[in-house]
Parts: structure tokens; C-alpha cells; sequence
């Protein structure tokens, strides 16, 4: 007697998502692999920084085979018809100050440890920055941090105090009317095939501006009626994974952020450090975690009070993370890991796989441009080691499995972090990317 299969119906058939979820421009990469360099390329440019040689930055990212940097190119500062035009050409860069025992604060974290001391000329850097990547062959995703952090590092209040001033409901207009005239001038410097996409702005979700749909869809759909050539979109710190349909319209690409803080969270928490004004802080469990040699809150001092208000990032810490110590904040996190292993990978597939298949419905490229795991002391060596690099690997593979355009290797691969000096593991992942087939 012959055995029929069991009829299951075609929602046990399983789809090929391996295909690239919408097609990019013709003129850009197949796959990009991404260098997250922030608005680090111009407050990490002091003598002997990071970023002081643009060309040396450049050629070690090609070398190590990245092909796109994505920066916040301060639209509002170069472009936004703010009467900033002085400082636009000459900003004072301070980083946050110095502290009372002389060394700079923000020492201790990332992406804030500018010791500043010098003056750059912002608009000529940008067409600096492009000419450079041109003969590096290297594309740039434009975004905008202003409305998240990069007006702290100005040794003057008048950058953030200004665009503080635009009107919540006019700060999606003010900003795309600025990426029309930066984009104009970059097309007039001979650089518009090098633009990757633009981001209206950088993480919408934990900027100091509306909901996306309260303006922004409107203003991404004005901008790429503009620029019809270009990817135009926006990215999220957290999209709503479980309701991506809640999503407005208008985004050119799906540049979402995928990070599992997991164990880093239930760390956080027990040491309160995110939030501001805690009576008691530090609380016994933080203390327990400095170095011996950590100055009370009061010793350490405070920030011009103008740069809290022009950043996310916390009093407690700014104090926390300079003061940690580094191997004993480490030892927290391998002696815990365990019970949120699973929990941390899946969901980083997870969020992967919300993303891509919701930029397939909308037909439009899909783009991790930071991850995985969350904000950890600049000398903290979790995301970087075995385990962090584990659950990298695990965000990119996944990421290239369910079409993904492109991806960061990880939010602490630039030239400002201390992983960048780890170039076999970059090279090995830069490689696996751009040999993923495009269809």
C-alpha cells in the first residue's frame, strides 16, 4: 500500500532568505562591512589621536577590509542655517573637560575620552574625510548624533544651545533642509556616488526629538524625493522587534541597531550606574567594583552643567566608568554569563531576523550599523574577548543567513577602541562578509 505525505500546508515550507531583502544603489558594494567612526573622526583628531592622520585611518580600514565608514557628519553644524557658520569652520574641540586631579574626564568610557586642546575646521574636513575615502575606495554613511551627544565636545554651549533652541516640531525639518544643502555639496565636490545612504538621524528612539512618525516620515519622504538617487532613511537604537509593522513609512533602508545587553543589563542595574541623582550612589556593590584609588563623587566634580543636558549619557556614569576597575567589572560579567548565553543569542537572532524580514516586506536593504552587546568601560575586554566576539560572529552570520546588506563586525571595531589592534579576527570577518553572494 502506497503512503501519501501528510499535508502540512505551505507555511511549513521554508523561505530562501539568504537573498538581500531590497537592492542598494548599483554604484555601491555588493556587501558593506562597516567602521563605526561616529563623530569620533573629528573629536578624536588631536595630535597623535586616532583620527589626527585621516589618510593613515583610512588606509588601515581598507587594509583590514572594510569598505564603508558611517560618521555623524554634524549636518546641523555645516549646513543648517543656524548662524553656526564660524564655528562650523572653526570649532573649538574640548571633549568634556578636565577634572580636578588634571586628567580629562570621560577617560574611562568610550567614545568620550577626548582630551580635546585644539580647533578644526569641520567643513573642510568633511570634503577631506571623502577625498580621502575616495582613493581608499571607501563609501560613508552620513548620520547625525547632534541631537544624542556630538555637541558636548565643544568647548563652548553655543552648538547645543542653538539647535536646543529649534522647536521640537520643526527639528525633523530643520535637519533634512541641512542634509539637502550638505548633500549639494558634497555632489559639487565630485562625492555623491559616495554616499552610502543618510540618516535623517541616529537612533530617533533616544535622541531628544519627536516620534518618527510626528514629523520625520514626512521629512525622510520630502528628502528622497530630493535625492531620488540615494538611500534616505533613519536608524533605531531598540525598533519594536515584536511590532515592526508599527513602524511610519518613508525609510529607504532598515539601518537598525541590534544589541542583547543580557548579562551587561543585570550588571547595570545592580550597580545603578545609568541613572542621575541617586542619594546613596555609589551603592556597595559599585563601590566594591572601583579602583582603590577612586576619588568620592564629590573629589571628582562635575561637568560644565550644560554638557549633561547635551548628552545621554549619565553623571553616574560618566564617574562609574572612570573609575571602574576594568578586570574587576570583567570578572563580574564571565562569573555570570551563563544563565543569559542562550538568552543573549537568540536574541540577537532574534532582532536580526524581525529586521530583515520586515525591510523584505518593504523591499528595501537591510543594515546592522551597531551591535552586540551594549556600552561597557573603554578598558573592559567582555565585548572584545571570547564571548563577546562569539555572540559577533553569531549577530553576522545570522545577519549575511537572512539577507542583511551590511553590518558592523561590532560597535567597538574603529580606531577610537581598543579592539581595533585585534586585525586577524577583523580581516577574517570582513572576508566572510564580502564573500557572501548578493543573490
Amino acid at each position: 500500500m502506497n503512503e501519501s505525505p501528510r499535508y502540512l500546508g505551505s507555511g511549513t515550507l521554508q523561505d530562501e532568505t539568504s537573498s538581500l531583502t531590497g537592492a542598494p544603489p548599483s554604484h555601491l558594494p555588493a556587501r558593506l562591512t562597516i567602521t563605526l567612526w561616529d563623530f569620533s573622526w573629528y573629536t578624536r583628531a588631536e595630535n597623535d589621536g586616532p583620527y589626527a592622520d585621516l589618510d593613515a585611518a583610512c588606509a588601515k580600514a581598507a587594509e583590514l577590509g572594510y569598505n564603508t565608514i558611517r560618521i555623524c557628519a554634524a549636518p546641523l553644524l555645516l549646513f543648517g542655517d543656524l548662524g553656526l557658520d564660524d564655528l562650523a569652520k572653526d570649532l573649538s574641540i574640548e571633549g568634556l573637560g578636565t577634572a580636578p586631579d588634571s586628567g580629562c574626564y570621560g577617560r574611562g568610557t568610550r567614545w568620550y575620552d577626548a582630551p580635546g586642546g585644539y580647533r578644526i575646521n569641520l567643513r573642510q574636513r568633511l570634503l577631506e574625510l571623502f577625498d580621502t575615502a575616495a582613493r581608499h575606495g571607501l563609501v560613508v554613511i552620513l548620520a547625525s548624533w547632534e541631537y544624542q551627544q556630538s555637541t558636548v565636545f565643544a568647548h563652548s554651549s553655543r552648538w547645543f544651545e542653538t539647535i536646543d533652541a529649534v522647536p521640537l516640531e520643526s527639528r525633523y525639518r530643520v535637519l533634512a533642509d541641512s542634509w539637502d544643502r550638505l548633500i549639494g555639496a558634497l555632489t559639487t565636490a565630485g562625492h555623491r556616488e559616495r554616499i552610502a545612504m543618510v540618516e535623517l538621524h541616529n537612533e530617533v528612539d533616544f535622541s531628544v526629538l519627536p516620534a518618527l512618525a510626528e514629523g520625520g516620515s514626512r521629512e525622510l519622504r520630502r528628502l528622497q524625493k530630493l535625492h531620488p538617487d540615494l538611500l534616505i532613511t533613519a536608524s533605531y537604537g531598540k525598533p519594536p522587534h515584536l511590532a515592526m509593522h508599527t513602524l511610519p513609512d518613508g525609510f529607504g533602508a532598515a539601518q537598525f541597531h541590534v544589541y542583547s545587553y543580557g548579562v551587561l543589563d543585570a550588571l547595570q542595574k545592580q550597580i545603578d550606574i545609568r541613572s542621575e541623582g541617586t542619594p546613596d550612589f555609589p551603592n556597595r556593590m559599585l563601590a566594591a567594583l572601583l579602583k582603590p584609588d577612586a576619588p568620592s563623587v564629590t573629589e571628582y566634580g562635575r561637568l560644565a552643567e550644560w554638557k549633561y543636558r547635551a548628552t545621554v549619557v549619565t553623571d553616574q556614569m560618566f564617574y562609574g566608568y572612570d573609575w571602574i576597575d576594568p578586570e574587576a567589572w570583567d570578572t563580574w560579567l564571565y562569573n555570570e554569563y551563563g544563565p543569559y548565553r542562550e538568552v543573549m543569542r537568540r536574541e540577537i537572532d532574534s532582532r536580526i531576523m524581525a529586521i530583515a524580514g520586515w525591510a523584505r516586506w518593504k523591499k528595501i536593504p537591510a543594515v546592522v550599523g551597531e551591535g552586540w552587546i551594549g556600552y561597557t568601560p573603554l578598558y573592559g575586554t567582555f565585548e572584545e574577548g571570547p564571548i563577546g566576539r562569539d555572540l559577533a560572529e553569531r549577530g553576522i552570520r545570522t545577519a549575511l543567513n537572512h539577507g542583511v546588506w551590511g553590518m558592523v563586525l561590532c560597535s567597538n571595531a574603529a580606531p577610537h577602541h581598543p579592539m581595533w589592534t585585534n586585525e586577524k579576527w577583523q580581516r577574517r570577518m570582513n572576508s566572510l562578509i564580502l564573500a557572501a553572494p548578493a543573490s
